[in-house]
């Protein structure tokens, strides 16, 4: 709840009768005045920002490792069950760029190529991807000491109601209320072209996978999986823009920026065939749905947005 956009999705707790306690998770008295025993831990808890680990380091250790410790801490206590969501960003920076250096998007190559949890976590994977990469090793160095049951997904992008623009929180998001706001925008790195390709999973799907998760954890555990939306949900941020475009009826002139981050990479498309394996669960919402759910909840909330965003 460190975000003032945060603030709209306290109502939907509510609705589901779901209590919010505000702790600072990296404290080691962060559990202290929680005497209730945990059945299930779900750990979502990071800095979401792949670059801010460049200017704040000591945040994104804490947010991202120092806060999974605590929270093993805990479950080791309670003999907690725990899904861990995790990040794509643990695979290797200078493999996918140098695989996907020549692919083009929308080919039938590019079609074909998918990142499954064999792929490499060779360093350099950013600071960001690092910390998260550390939290999965100690979950399972856990799960070995204590017998504690775990699953780790590591997930691509996750979109949907309940982002709303903030930059850094979801790409979606932002190119819709940049275009719903008529806000500037420019493709950054590589060329300037906005060839960077991502899938998007709707965050209803995920949470319909944690919950057959849940349910099915004596079943399967101790297991890592990757989770996106795939090859059908993928898109480029030029395709992005034209989607944008066409749902806000606004145009914006896009500038171009060649400089590229060090952090970012070209390309990267979520294999499922693991995860499709295990579970009965799939991918449901089109990415075209995605998209136009998310403006729908950006448009309701304009007026307030514009006032903190």
């Amino acid at each position: 709840m460190s975000r003032k956009t945060s603030l709209f999705n306290i109502k939907k707790l509510n609705e589901y009768n779901i209590k919010n306690i505000k702790l600072d998770l990296s404290s080691k008295k962060a559990f202290s005045q929680i005497k209730k025993k945990f059945d299930f831990i779900i750990d979502c808890c990071a800095e979401p920002a792949v670059e801010a680990a460049k200017f704040n380091r000591s945040l994104v250790f804490d947010s991202n490792l120092r806060s999974t410790l605590n929270i093993l801490e805990k479950a080791k206590k309670d003999n907690s069950k725990i899904i861990y969501l995790s990040t794509s960003r643990v695979y290797s920076i200078e493999k996918i760029n140098t695989i996907f250096k020549n692919i083009k998007f929308k080919s039938k190559l590019q079609k074909k190529i998918t990142i499954n949890e064999k792929f490499s976590t060779n360093s350099p994977i950013s600071l960001y991807g690092f910390s998260k990469l550390s939290s999965e090793m100690l979950i399972r160095e856990y799960s070995y000491l204590f017998k504690l049951k775990y699953i780790i997904n590591r997930c691509g992008v996750i979109s949907g109601e309940g982002q709303y623009g903030k930059q850094d929180q979801g790409f979606v998001s932002l190119w819709l209320w940049r275009h719903l706001n008529k806000i500037p925008l420019k493709y950054q790195g590589y060329g300037g072209l906005g060839n960077q390709v991502r899938d998007v999973l709707d965050i209803e799907d995920l949470c319909e996978l944690i919950k057959e998760q849940m349910l099915k954890i004596y079943k399967i555990n101790n297991q890592t999986f990757n989770v996106g939306g795939g090859p059908k949900n993928s898109l480029s941020l030029r395709e992005l823009t034209s989607y944008s475009e066409n749902i806000t009826k606004n145009y914006l002139n896009i500038k171009k920026s060649i400089n590229t981050s060090n952090y970012d990479i070209r390309y990267y498309v979520t294999n499922n065939k693991k995860i499709y394996s295990r579970y009965k669960w799939r991918v449901k919402k089109k990415i075209k749905d995605i998209i136009k759910e998310t403006f729908i909840a950006l448009k309701n909330n304009k007026k307030q947005l514009l006032k903190i965003l």
